[in-house]
């Protein structure tokens, strides 16, 4: 029934469902906490958001090494376990002081905050997991079905939301959240099993070896990584100025804590359920048939004509369609297009120079966009200045992605990912 919708092997097929179901609890605990955070984090509006983003970013700076650290020890089957389990004992803290109401306003801030750092890093971690177990030919056929496990994951949560936020209280469902962090864990070792054993040749997962700072030093001596780098900003820096016009356009249709969880789960409803049709039916036929560069290219077109079309008219109804229509085609195309793409480098540049890409930039991103729009706002050039600033980022986003797909290493067809053996020490896995 599988090979119906997806160019699997018969040896894959048993990856792929475990990876399917990996990304499915990851996302669907994420997006079971999303709308809770977005409801505390922007009750204070878009000035303590913008606060909040530039301290995320500093959390990163820490917290990015700390993980170098580990994976340069530590091999895979032990490093990715501990960082979900040192996250589910977070949520478990943070669960007990909500409930108790300890210091309310205090530790709403620093749930955002936290959250928006465990969101990147357990995504960063689950696609260099991926990177480093597929070679980049199985990306291609794959990747797209496996990122419909993360959203099938969202559509869940964020329907459990919708369901259960208002009778029961959003503080309860995270413990729904911790139960699905360590399935996530469990899945992890059961993938590693069938590294070792199924897989051929078969890898093991060794530490990666190299410094604490490598991820930085790794971005900034390559242009492929830069390339990769710049990418991210770009696609963060118009993420911010949409996010932040939802969260007025939400401010102005729903007040209190359960009715804005609700709103914020409902838009999310609308972009997940077009990104899961995409991804099921058209990701892998797109990504091979047509290639990357077309795969790459339409998120960043769409949003630029998004763009347009809100600083027209900045209506909700028409602002979901926008989201609904980008979010879809970054998920279900350039996402796994993307991650395609990390398959062709070295094993400390998936685990390093990804993780600092997805993380400490991705939030460097998105405190860029913010105070950008906090300028631009003060200038008085209002909510359609803004929109009609970031097409030309859209425009820079689209000419990297282009770069990126027609690069050497993509070109050479399955790039080096291909000519090395997937051990722990092969220079290309």
């Amino acid at each position: 029934m599988l090979k119906r919708f997806v160019d699997v092997r018969e040896e894959e097929v048993g990856a792929v469902l475990w990876s399917f179901l990996y990304f499915f609890t990851l996302m669907c605990g994420y997006f079971i906490l999303k709308p809770l955070r977005d409801a505390m984090g922007t009750a204070g509006g878009v000035k303590d958001l913008k606060a909040l983003w530039t301290i995320t970013f500093v959390v990163m700076l820490v917290a990015v090494p700390l993980f170098s650290a580990l994976v340069s020890r530590w091999p895979r089957k032990r490093v990715i376990p501990l960082v979900y389990r040192f996250f589910l004992l977070n949520l478990l803290v943070f669960f007990v002081l909500l409930k108790l109401d300890v210091a309310r306003e205090t530790v709403a801030r620093t749930f955002y905050v936290w959250l928006s750092v465990y969101n990147l890093f357990v995504v960063s971690i689950f696609w260099s997991f991926m990177a480093d177990l597929f070679a980049s030919e199985q990306g291609k056929r794959l990747f797209g079905f496996i990122a419909g496990g993360g959203t099938t994951g969202i559509l869940i949560g964020l329907l459990l939301v919708r369901q259960f936020a208002v009778p029961l209280g959003p503080i309860n469902l995270i413990l729904v959240t911790v139960v699905l962090l360590e399935l996530s864990a469990q899945c992890v070792r059961r993938l590693g099993h069938w590294a070792r054993e199924v897989q051929f040749p078969p890898s093991t997962g060794e530490p990666v070896g190299g410094g604490v700072l490598a991820g930085l030093k790794l971005l900034v001596s390559s242009p492929f990584l830069m390339g990769l780098g710049l990418q991210t900003v770009f696609y963060t820096v118009t993420s911010s100025f949409l996010y932040i016009l939802q969260v007025k356009l939400v401010d102005s249709v729903a007040s209190g804590a359960a009715a804005r969880t609700t709103a914020f789960a409902n838009i999310e409803l609308w972009v997940q359920g077009l990104t899961l049709v995409l991804q099921a039916f058209v990701t892998g036929r797109v990504i091979s048939k047509l290639g990357l560069a077309v795969a790459m290219a339409v998120a960043p077109v769409l949003t630029g004509l998004g763009f347009l079309a809100l600083a027209i008219m900045p209506a909700i109804l028409l602002f979901i369609g926008v989201r609904s229509l980008r979010g879809a085609s970054h998920y279900a195309l350039e996402r796994p297009s993307r991650e395609v793409l990390f398959t062709t480098v070295t094993r400390e540049e998936k685990y390093k120079a990804k993780n600092f890409i997805d993380t400490v930039v991705y939030r460097g991103g998105d405190v860029v966009g913010g105070w950008m729009e906090g300028g631009l706002t003060a200038l008085g050039l209002g909510a359609g200045g803004v929109l009609l600033t970031a097409m030309p980022v859209a425009g820079l986003w689209l000419g990297i992605s282009l770069y990126l797909a027609r690069h050497p290493r993509v070109r050479r067809g399955t790039g080096v990912a291909s000519l090395a053996p997937l051990t722990g020490d092969a220079p290309a896995r």
